[in-house]
């Protein structure tokens, strides 16, 4: 059965609100960044779903509904069992170092450029955010860039450990000073946050006038605290992502659709507003 002239008419009306508020949205942030002294971004995973890297929690397709992160992703299982951590993990590194920046990566790095951006405190261990231009990285969970050793502290790139992986019997990128299993250096499940990294991401946080939200579920902790670091010293908060998130009654602006479109449209304002 078709859908009648009335129901079309309906639907149009309902889209062309829900693009005026948006619109709305945008100009409000827009105007928040040009008054704003220091801005700051917190991504999470979503920001990189445009690169075809998938998230952790979206029902049906994050990695965490697939895959028990217990048994792959904690400190202990990587203790435990070395061998079926690597062999899960050497995949997925190698897929993250073939990925490319997405559009709402390069829009943050311009935003950087232009002064209108002062860091990105990101979750995600992809490096995206460097390979888009991006200067200031805080990244809270580490990144895939290098691995170490948890005996005696060493140090090496990812490449060299995956080349070690590949030459072991058992696929595990070892230590040529003690032999022990490297380990890569993000933060696994049962981990404590770098401290010198979290401690620059509260300071950020706690510094700005405006704290841009984007690609996150803001539901891991302690990240999660950092907007209300911002809210509470009385910056305003900005919260870009698909689908609701516990923290969308303290957002100033909010905004649902895809990152990449979201951020196009806000660097289009502000490029209005520069004209202007």
């Amino acid at each position: 059965m078709g859908i009648d002239a009335v129901t079309l008419m309906a639907m149009a009306v309902f889209e062309d609100a829900r693009a005026s508020r948006r619109n709305a949205e945008v100009t409000r942030l827009a105007a928040l960044m040009r008054e704003a002294s220091s801005v700051v971004a917190l991504t999470g995973a979503g920001v990189s779903v445009p690169s075809g890297i998938p998230d952790f929690r979206s029902p049906g397709t994050g990695l965490w509904t697939r895959v028990d992160p217990m048994e792959v992703a904690h400190i202990d299982s990587f203790r435990e069992d070395p061998e079926r951590f690597w062999s899960f993990y050497s995949e997925r590194f190698a897929a993250l170092t073939e990925k490319e920046p997405n559009g709402a990566h390069r829009a943050l790095a311009r935003l950087e450029r232009r002064g209108l951006l002062d860091a990105v405190i990101t979750q995600n261990i992809d490096l995206l955010h460097r390979a888009a231009g991006s200067e200031e990285v805080v990244e809270v969970h580490g990144s895939i860039a290098r691995c170490r050793c948890l005996e005696c502290g060493g140090f090496v790139p990812l490449a060299d450990a995956r080349a070690r992986a590949a030459a072991d019997p058992h696929g595990i990128p070892r230590c040529e000073r003690c032999g022990a299993p490297l380990k890569p250096d993000v933060v696994l499940f049962g981990e404590l946050l770098p401290s010198v990294a979290m401690a620059r991401a509260e300071e950020l946080s706690e510094g700005a006038d405006v704290l841009l939200c984007v690609g996150s579920s803001l539901e891991v902790h302690p990240v999660a605290g950092l907007p209300l670091i911002t809210h509470g010293r009385g910056g305003k908060v900005a919260i870009i992502t698909r689908g609701p998130t516990p923290l969308d009654d303290i957002a100033d602006v909010r905004l649902s659709g895809d990152v990449v479109e979201e951020l196009d449209a806000l660097l289009a304002e502000l490029d209005d507003e520069h004209r202007g």
